[in-house]
């Protein structure tokens, strides 16, 4: 087993290369807006077509 001071030691080389590494940032486009729905009703068009065949 290391002894703590030199496990600190390594703990911190670590958080220091990890801070130091490159960051790779892509440009993302922007989130598209939903547009605004309307609430469903009943006497709304759905495009259903009922056909009487009697």
């Amino acid at each position: 087993m290391l002894p703590p001071y030199i496990i600190e030691q390594i703990r911190r080389r670590e958080q220091e290369e990890a801070q130091e590494a490159p960051v790779i940032q892509l440009p993302l486009p922007e989130p598209r807006r939903r547009r605004e729905q309307k609430p469903a009703t009943e006497e709304s068009d759905r495009g259903v077509i009922i056909i009487d065949l009697a």
